[in-house]
Order: structure tokens, then sequence, then C-alpha cells
């Protein structure tokens, strides 16, 4: 999280111009500065929430493949991206506390299996709210989720997505504890 001095109001947000904005809020989608684009025009944002609420609305009226494309950001969990250190600043602390990177050899080469038979299978990569998870939820997640449609995939998959935005929110900016809704 954040420390608490570089949190921004509603009110900084709501003054923010476009390109701040997109520097501030870009990456609350994993490399989507679309999903921050899109949203700017709503200001004023009454609170965080309506922000997120925002942006979910933005990803839930895009097409099957704009959700994908979405989903396609993201890296693999543990992948090659986290193993080069080429992982965003927040996938990295992400995939960290849930204890990706203390993944035992054995662990490390099963999630890799499953990765490639998950993208083999659906076209994009394996999304889960890391923040919300640790490692072996994490493995039973992506076997049980192997079993799902391409369609129920990519909406959970998006609902994932939402969880990551939300948290990524609530380190950017003042809120009043209200992580717990997730």
């Amino acid at each position: 999280m954040a420390p608490p001095s570089k949190l921004k109001t509603t009110a900084q947000i709501n003054n923010m111009g476009y390109e701040e904005f997109i520097d501030v809020f870009g990456n609350v989608i994993e490399h989507c500065s679309l999903c921050a684009a899109a949203v700017w025009r709503y200001r004023p944002f009454k609170d965080v929430k309506y922000l997120h609420e925002e942006i979910c609305k933005f990803v839930d009226q895009l097409p099957p493949a704009g959700g994908e494309g979405i989903l396609r950001s993201h890296p693999d969990l543990a992948g090659r991206a986290a193993k080069e250190g080429l992982l965003t600043k927040e996938s990295s602390q992400e995939q960290r506390a849930a204890g990706l990177s203390d993944l035992t050899q054995e662990e490390r080469k099963e999630l890799a299996q499953m990765n490639d038979m998950y993208r083999s299978k659906f076209g994009f990569p394996f999304v889960i709210c890391a923040r919300k998870n640790k490692k072996d939820a994490i493995l039973e997640g992506l076997r049980t989720r192997l079993n799902n449609s391409q369609e129920a995939e990519l909406q959970k998959g998006l609902t994932e997505v939402k969880k990551i935005c939300y948290l990524r929110l609530l380190d950017l900016v003042e809120h009043d504890g209200i992580e717990s809704r997730l």
C-alpha cells in the first residue's frame, strides 16, 4: 500500500488534467491505460468506490475481444516476466505478497505447466487477485478454472481484474477503510 502522504484526495483527482490522471491511474488495470483514459471524462468522482464503478462499467461494456485483450495484458503468474524482473511494480508486489516468489522448484514447474495449459485452452493468461490469495489457493484456483468454458473463464478473469483494480485504487486514493467489500 502507498504511504499515506502519497494517497490522492478526491479533490486532487477531480482537479487532475488528463495526462496526470493517466500517469496516476494508467496501470490500475495492468498495462491498460485506455481504461483510465476512458473514465477521466466522468469526473468529478465522489469517492474511490465511484471511480472503481466507472472503470468496471467501461470494462463490462467491452466486446469479448476487448475483455480478452485486458486479460492478455496480464503476465503469467510467476512466469517469464517475473523471472526476468519485467513485471510492473504493482504486479511484482502482488505476486510477492501471495508467496509466488517463494515457490519450490516443484510448485514452479507445476504452475508453469498449468499456465501453459490455461493459455493454450483460453488464449489469455490465468488472472487471479493475488493479493486476496496465497500460492496454494492460486494453484488450486488454476486447477479448477482449467475446467471452465471460454465464456465462463472470460467473465471470471475480468471479475478478478476488477478486484485487482480496486485494490490498486485503494493504494492510490484516500478512503475510509473500505477494502473489505471485495
